[in-house]
């Protein structure tokens, strides 16, 4: 068969006859076979339940079966027609694009970021060594009697290791994703530098000898670097289309694929690699690249399409082979199979030994362990397959076996992919590196132990339902989770802190993320602080801080000091002042200050720049020299004559803006000038004057300085927007952070149970969270506008997302029509993209505004007006003591803007010293007060001293209401006034202690005064207060202490009552109780929360003080 598969293995033959398996093609094809083949083969990949390697050996047999058929029958030969002349870079445009994109997206870019360089020097050293050993065992013990290009490319197709395959066997039992990406990142930069070195060969269809060693290192620069700007922007366009907040998910996943095929194909087109580009596009998106629960969507799509490519690659190119002569097979072929088999391996553990070094300094994790798993991951997969064709289509030397270079990369890739594979996982499972530490079982052990207290819980109040009253509740235990309690040798105490910090930075992460999809957090804050946290959680015994995610952002210095000089630089009017005895200078102060005259200035230099140019061209300088003399003198007299008029106003004021001391500079250099052209005329063989001229003449470029007068304002007006940018950024990042930690808190419990480890893990979180929001009052006070901007844009944000989440309930629930459901879904998500042109800085309210943010005055105009009459502005410097503690209080002070700091004991609640836990404590909290905030309510409700002192961190205004006047208030609107400043305390504390708990109750202030969704009751001591469970979904002690009437078990606020607790007596001589109210029966409320009656009394996790206010 002299000319077996001619179409596919060479492109572009003219028009010769088609000659496959020795016949010519001179009858109909039919080509709706050849498809009922593809569906056959996706069919049967589908309904095969081995493993993936056996579906693909399955397939390559069953093609080189039908390829052995068409061989000799023309009905099957109809049927594969059209895939033996399609070309093989047809093929490698088909499926190559989505099975990168796929593997790039999987790729975590933060973790490669940080190993970046050893990767890259990995891919290349791995590239190198495959190169030259493969290509000499090729050239060695080959019998084809291939040249030197035919091997050289064969070695590095063979080369590439699979992106996909090498970590699929490694995810699955649970190695770590630092390393699945260190191996996916190698592959990856393996494949895109062996496809550029294919597309060099493609494109210039010359051979090696005509190229200098310069054009092809320039060729591969150029295609690197313009394929990763191609694929940096196209992956902002996919960004952009796919956080469009209209797009429904089949769009998005239409978009997306598309936009992966364009992307590859215009590159290709402009003549770079598009497997680059598309490695670009997937590292640089991310789960915020995507609208919430796309990405899922689209990933799964992706799978699919992937893992059908292959399968339907793998047939074809059985198909390709089965088509050709079999007396090309023989002994020799399977010898030199086991050879090549043996080489690849060789090949990637000496690429481990040789960049081990680089592996060790990367990662303190790495070890010999890992150097033998890594070792076994060179598996090769499609893209070794996709470019096999193309080792005979750009050989200088043609062979009459072409389908032996697609037998010998596909058979490698199947042995790899089954016995590597199955090393990998042996060598993991053998070497202890898959198994789960003892810290993180006993996380486990907790976690589950939690799963286990929910289920029996729930269970008990099922036993309660009438419906359920005959189930068999026996038949439930084994559907429950089940832990293993094995006692184990107890892990060191770093041990399980360096576990629980890595548990910190993944709840952060997800903080993060979910503050983003809620709108919290800007993408760009959120993709900031998830990149931080992945940057330092490599470092050991590193818990991230606020103070480290400034760095990571490198923050806005250099414009703050740009601004400072521009400022300095600009141009200030200094008015003198007017005689009004003298009529000349009055004509002279209004010319001298008058807009025309700076225009005139401006106009006069404007004018001089064409003989200037003149000036500065010999040619036309010497034709033009008698008119540059003249323009000289006029421009010399017109400013001779502007600083004088000026000298006559200002006088010594004169000299004290830079721009009149340039000014005067530019006159004296002008007269110093013609003074010398003078001189020259006079002495025209004097070479020293002739050369001071000349240097003068060039120093008249100096007049154009002046026009920076015109240009500063602008770029102040620019570095403004940048500097309010980088400062909303950071006040979102900061937010972010604070709130990241708050969520953290709530968790830490199931992180560990050792009470050490938890009293450390709070403390480190409390510290970092301190850190942060005193940076978010130092922000707030830097720029007041910027921040007032974000945070009303973030409420009205939140109003959105409580409107969208309603809507939704409310769909579901069928009360809203789908079509009314849809436009009003439109209308909301317009408003959400209308908020992209919110305005960056608001100008903050006046004084007596700010007292509509008292929440207990409710924004009514007789309260306020109340309290306007008699409130004061008061203001501190920086150090001055706003209050003290063990002082009596004189009233409270609403935070107009500044920031201060509190540093308080324990808070005591109400409760004697000899109840309280913490009572031989002596540490000292924190907590800083800014805008919005109130000081001094409880202290002023209770007439008691002040628990803490209140120190200015910044100048601080303040608007004051004196304790007099408070009760006065008290008098006038009794009770509800007071009752309503309890109630707002009561609800600060009951979220503050137990915002998990009470994460699904919508305790709004308003809407608990307006609807009674929950209200305070008062005991003093000895009273009792009967507790309803029907109706009374929570009972929150906030102050003081109680005792169970029937157990006599004593609760100190703040402490949530358990369920059990049916009547309660105050025990201390002030109690209060928050009850959230239940409009029926609380038949499904957590256990967890009703269950347990501990109270929080521990003086550690008592950070925030009752007087110190929430942030706003």
């Amino acid at each position: 068969m002299p000319n077996t598969n001619s179409s596919f293995w060479v492109q572009g033959e003219g028009s010769r006859p088609d000659l496959l398996c020795g016949r010519s093609a001179t009858y109909t094809v039919v080509n709706s076979h050849f498809l009922m083949l593809v569906c056959s083969t996706v069919v049967l990949g589908g309904k095969c339940l081995s493993s993936e390697v056996t579906v693909l050996i399955i397939l390559s047999v069953s093609g080189f079966v039908i390829g052995q058929l068409a061989h000799s029958s023309f009905k099957v030969y109809q049927i594969v027609y059209p895939l033996l002349r399609t070309p093989s870079f047809s093929l490698y445009c088909y499926f190559a694009p989505i099975i990168i994109f796929m593997a790039a997206l999987d790729v975590d870019f933060y973790i490669l970021k940080n190993v970046f360089w050893q990767v890259l020097l990995t891919g290349l050293i791995s590239f190198v060594v495959s190169f030259i050993i493969i290509g000499y065992v090729v050239l060695k013990f080959n019998r084809d009697f291939w040249d030197l290009q035919t091997s050289l490319l064969f070695s590095m197709t063979l080369g590439m290791t699979d992106p996909i395959h090498s970590v699929n066997s490694l995810k699955t039992i649970g190695i770590s994703k630092m390393y699945t990406d260190i191996i996916r990142g190698e592959s990856m930069i393996i494949c895109g530098f062996t496809s550029i070195c294919f597309g060099v060969f493609r494109s210039n269809s010359l051979h090696v000898a005509v190229f200098t060693e310069l054009q092809i290192i320039l060729s591969l620069c150029l295609d690197i670097l313009g394929s990763i700007i191609c694929g940096y922007s196209c992956a902002r366009i996919i960004q952009f289309i796919l956080t469009d907040l209209f797009s429904n998910i089949l769009t998005s996943v239409i978009l997306c694929i598309s936009m992966v095929y364009m992307t590859f194909y215009i590159v290709e087109f402009l003549g770079m690699s598009g497997m680059v580009a598309l490695v670009t596009v997937g590292l640089n998106l991310d789960s915020l690249s995507f609208k919430p629960r796309i990405e899922l969507i689209v990933t799964k799509f992706l799978i699919m399409f992937s893992a059908v490519f292959q399968q339907l690659l793998y047939i074809f190119f059985g198909i390709v082979i089965g088509c050709g002569e079999t007396k090309y097979l023989n002994f020799h072929t399977v010898v030199f199979l086991f050879i090549l088999f043996a080489t690849v391996n060789f090949v990637r553990l000496l690429t481990v030994v040789l960049v081990s070094p680089i592996l060790m300094h990367a990662s303190y994790e790495y070890n010999w362990k890992w150097g033998i798993v890594i070792a076994w991951s060179g598996i090769k997969g499609v893209f070794s397959l996709l470019l096999a064709p193309d080792i005979h289509n750009l050989a200088e030397k043609k062979i009459e076996s072409p389908q032996l270079f697609i037998l010998y990369v596909q058979v490698i890739s199947l042995l790899t992919m089954g016995i590597n594979s199955y090393m990998m996982t042996h060598s993991a499972r053998t070497l202890g590196l898959c198994s789960i530490s003892l810290p993180r079982q006993m996380a486990m052990q907790n976690a589950i132990k939690h799963i286990q207290e929910i289920i029996q819980n729930t269970i008990t109040l099922f036993k309660t339902e009438k419906m359920l009253t005959n189930v068999n509740w026996t038949l439930s235990d084994p559907y429950c989770v089940s832990s293993d309690n094995k006692e184990e040798e107890s892990p060191t105490e770093e041990v399980l802190i360096e576990e629980a910090r890595l548990h910190v930075a993944i709840i952060q992460m997800s903080s993060f993320e979910k503050q983003c999809n809620d709108g919290i957090l800007s993408v760009e804050a959120a993709r900031i602080l998830i990149g931080a946290s992945k940057s330092y959680c490599p470092t050991q015994g590193k818990f991230m801080s606020i103070y480290d995610v400034s760095t990571y952002v490198r923050a806005r210095s250099w414009l703050m000091k740009f601004k400072n000089m521009l400022t300095v630089l600009e141009y200030h009017k200094d008015k003198a002042p007017l005689f009004l005895n003298n009529k000349f200078l009055l004509f002279v102060h209004h010319i001298v200050f008058s807009e025309e005259f700076e225009y005139a200035g401006h106009v006069i230099t404007v004018m001089y720049i064409y003989p200037m140019i003149i000036h500065l061209w010999p040619m036309a300088r010497e034709l033009n020299v008698s008119a540059l003399l003249s323009v000289n003198y006029y421009y010399v007299f017109l400013y001779i004559f502007r600083s004088a008029l000026k000298i006559i106003i200002l006088k010594r004021k004169y000299f004290d803006q830079y721009w009149n001391t340039l000014d005067f500079l530019i006159v004296l250099l002008g007269i110093v000038d013609l003074f010398c052209l003078y001189f020259v005329k006079l002495r025209p063989d004097n070479l020293v004057l002739i050369q001071i001229t000349v240097i003068l003449g060039y120093f008249r470029i100096i007049r154009f300085i002046p026009f920076i007068k015109i240009i500063i304002p602008l770029l102040i007006n620019v570095v403004d927007v940048q500097i309010k940018k980088r400062l909303r950024l950071m006040y979102g990042i900061t937010k972010g952070y604070v709130k990241s930690q708050e969520d953290t808190k709530l968790l830490i419990k199931h992180i560990s149970s050792q009470e050490s480890i938890y009293q450390k893990l709070y403390e480190i979180l409390e510290t970092n969270k301190r850190d942060a929001v005193k940076e978010l009052g130092l922000i707030e006070h830097e720029g007041r506008d910027v921040v007032i901007a974000l945070k009303t844009r973030q409420a009205i944000r939140s109003v959105i997302a409580k409107a969208l989440k309603n809507l939704t309930f409310l769909w579901s629930r069928g009360i809203i029509d789908k079509h009314e459901g849809i436009e009003m879904n439109k209308v909301l998500l317009a408003k959400i993209k209308a908020l992209n042109n919110f305005p960056m800085a608001i100008a903050p309210p006046t004084p007596d505004k700010y007292l509509h943010n008292i929440v207990w005055l409710e924004n009514k105009d007789v309260l306020i007006e109340f309290f306007k009459e008699r409130a004061k502005l008061a203001y501190f410097d920086y150090g001055d003591v706003i209050c003290r503690e063990g002082e009596m209080p004189q009233g409270i002070y609403l935070v107009i803007s500044g920031m201060a700091i509190l540093h308080s004991l324990p808070p005591t609640f109400g409760i004697d010293s000899s109840l309280r836990s913490d009572r031989g404590s002596k540490t000292m909290f924190t907590e800083y007060c800014t805008s919005g905030d109130v000081i001094g309510e409880l202290s002023c409700l209770l007439k008691r001293e002040i628990e803490y002192t209140v120190i200015c961190e910044t100048i601080l205004q303040a608007c004051f209401i004196s304790l007099e006047d408070l009760y006065e208030g008290f008098d006038v609107f009794w009770p509800s006034l007071e009752y309503k400043i309890w109630l707002k305390l009561a609800l600060g504390i009951a979220y503050q202690y137990f915002e998990s708990s009470l994460s699904d109750e919508d305790l709004d202030f308003q809407k608990c005064v307006a609807f009674n969704l929950a209200y305070v009751e008062t005991l003093s001591s000895y009273n009792e207060m009967t507790i309803d469970n029907v109706t009374m979904k929570f009972v929150i002690i906030v102050y003081g202490s109680v005792i169970d009437t029937k157990t006599e078990v004593a609760y100190l606020a703040p402490c949530i009552l358990p369920k059990t607790c049916e009547q309660v007596q105050g025990t201390s001589d002030l109690s209060k109780l928050l009850v959230v109210q239940a409009f029926e029966p609380a038949k499904n409320t957590d256990s967890k929360v009703m269950g347990k009656g501990q109270p929080v009394t521990d003086g550690k996790t008592m950070q925030h003080s009752l007087n110190a206010k929430k942030m706003t």
